[in-house]
């Protein structure tokens, strides 16, 4: 008994590598092949889900085309649905494993085929080391260690079966097959690779331990079992990558829940399919047909539906850089009567120039490192500002009265100055280390008021007030360059007497310099808007109230 088990441990042990060296190999030869063909190749989601099926039958890894789908959708080069795409084709891929174990054959001498390959590829491995060549070597021993692991399984699991009765203990009717989903589930997490519950569940049906329904159950609890990687990948991830895992977990879960309702069915099909096919009728090829059948199953029930997912998902783990960007105004709906969508734009633009205001009082006037939160509201806005620029670009100009249409490129003036805003906070926060290292006593008191100065003024910029006036911000603006032109003499000063670190005064300089020109850029943002008329009553209620909700739960 004790061999038996350690055979069944070794053979596990050499198909988890052989799984490892496969898809580490391939990945590595393919080297940014992968990303380009995933990057080019999803144009359509039938596309994407071909690229889905192709790429991991290739590198022998849904995980791995999962985390760079999650990359690409992070980066957005890829959309959601986009996404979504993959991952159903990822699900199919990663059938091939089976298919593998089934090809090999169990009256095949597995030396013949397997020691070749593993001689070969650390030949290679080792003529080019750290080569694409040593990469492809080191995927073809990996191929002959995934046959020898396979023979081991199935010698342990003969073992097994002439040593124990296990048909005499074995669960039986609907509360067995539900213990052999769990069992190949828990095979799939323990070992984080469903082909290797796959091959163990190939290999125990061939050799008789379990029978078809108890061995294709498995397989279903298998394929449910191979989300928990990309469930614990996402952990503290983006709520793009918790989207695409979660994604993952609905379609092979409700994929699961159909199989296992359909069970006797589907082997009935899958038994005649096989006949009608000319395969063999073995353990080995039906379990294999049954899961790529099921998964294909799965993909054409969830095909419809896939539109839905994705906007319940884009409406799931909601971060609050996505609440600041979300357009609250501006939608397909308004765009379709283009005076409307102008009334809608001037509403967006004024809620984006209440949050950039938001975003340089907390910058100017932090201290001693920035709150987290500004970074998100930074992220946030700038995200926002992209989306009112997309509008504008779709925006159908030729729909527009005459006496509209040159507003738009004035509205993207605006536009561009509060997008300097957003860059100029980073230069700010860049620069605020050799800030804070010269605010000693002999010009802390001189910065901290023209820091408060700056505040006041971009408080006066705020054209949603009613006590607003374009001509006393401007006015405003001019006394606070004369201020600065003095901070910067006292700054000079103190700098030459060795009052405050030198090598820091550049630097500081530019902090200040930035929170100079964020303060202009808010003013002229200010008198372009003023000067398009698009501040009346109903717009400022408007704009006021779009703003207290993101800024509670940006601050949240």
């Amino acid at each position: 008994m004790w061999s038996i088990v350690g055979t069944f441990i070794g053979g596990l042990g050499l198909f988890l590598l052989a799984v490892s060296l496969i898809s580490d190999g391939l990945r590595l030869a393919a080297g940014n092949s992968l990303h380009r063909i995933l990057e080019t190749s999803t144009r359509t989601p039938l596309r994407g889900v071909a690229t889905g099926v192709l790429v991991t039958a290739l590198v022998q890894s849904s995980s791995a085309v999962t985390v760079a789908t999650i990359g690409f959708v992070n980066a957005g080069l890829l959309t959601l649905v986009q996404s979504l795409g993959i991952v159903y084709g990822a699900n199919i891929g990663t059938t091939m494993a089976g298919w593998l174990v089934a090809a090999v054959g169990f009256d095949f001498s597995i030396d013949v085929l397997a020691l070749p390959l593993i001689g070969i590829g650390m030949i290679l491995r080792l003529l080019r080391p750290g080569s694409r060549v040593a990469s492809v070597g080191e995927a073809l021993a990996g191929f002959g260690l995934f046959f020898i692991g396979v023979d081991l399984l199935r010698d342990a699991f003969e073992g097994f079966s002439e040593t124990v009765d296990v048909a005499s203990f074995a669960p039986q009717g609907g509360l067995g097959i539900v213990l052999y989903v769990g069992l190949g589930f828990f095979m799939t997490v323990v070992t984080q690779a469903s082909a290797a519950a796959i091959a163990i569940t190939l290999t125990a049906a061939t050799g008789g331990l379990i029978g078809i329904d108890a061995a294709a159950a498995m397989v279903i609890g298998a394929n449910v079992g191979t989300t928990s990687t990309a469930m614990l990948a996402v952990i503290g991830a983006t709520a793009n990558a918790r989207r695409v895992a979660a994604a993952h977990v609905i379609f092979n879960g409700m994929t699961g829940l159909v199989a296992l309702a359909l069970l006797p069915l589907l082997l009935w099909l899958v038994r005649n399919t096989g006949s009608a096919l000319g395969l063999a009728d073995v353990p080995a090829i039906t379990l294999a047909l049954f899961h790529t059948m099921f998964n294909l199953l799965g993909v054409l029930l969830m095909w419809p539906l896939t539109g839905r997912l994705a906007h319940f998902l884009m409406n799931r783990f909601t971060t609050d850089v996505e609440l600041v960007a979300k357009l609250q105004f501006l939608d397909r709906n308004v765009m379709a009567t283009p005076t409307l969508a102008i009334d809608a734009l001037y509403r967006e633009v004024i809620r984006a120039s209440s949050l950039t205001r938001q975003l340089v009082a907390g910058a100017v006037s932090a201290e001693g490192g920035r709150d987290p939160s500004s970074a998100h509201l930074q992220q946030g806005v700038q995200d926002l500002i992209n989306n009112i620029e997309t509008f504008v670009t779709e925006l159908e100009v030729t729909r527009l009265p005459e006496d509209m249409k040159g507003n738009l490129p004035l509205i993207l003036r605006v536009i561009g100055y509060l997008e300097d805003v957003v860059w100029l906070v980073g230069e700010l926060e860049e620069h605020r280390p050799d800030l804070d290292a010269i605010m000693l006593p002999p010009v802390i008191q001189e910065v901290a008021t023209f820091q408060a100065a700056i505040l006041a003024q971009v408080h006066s910029s705020d054209l949603t007030q009613a006590t607003f006036s374009a001509s006393e911000s401007r006015l405003e603006f001019e006394s606070l360059q004369r201020r600065w032109h003095n901070l910067k003499s006292v700054l000079l000063e103190a700098a030459t007497q060795r009052l405050i670190p030198l090598h820091r005064l550049n630097s500081a300089l530019e902090a200040l310099r930035s929170a100079l020109k964020m303060s202009e850029q808010l003013t002229k943002a200010a008198e372009r808007l003023v000067a398009l008329g698009v501040v009346p009553a109903g717009v400022v209620e408007a704009a006021d109230q779009g703003h207290e909700g993101d800024t509670e739960k940006a601050a949240g």
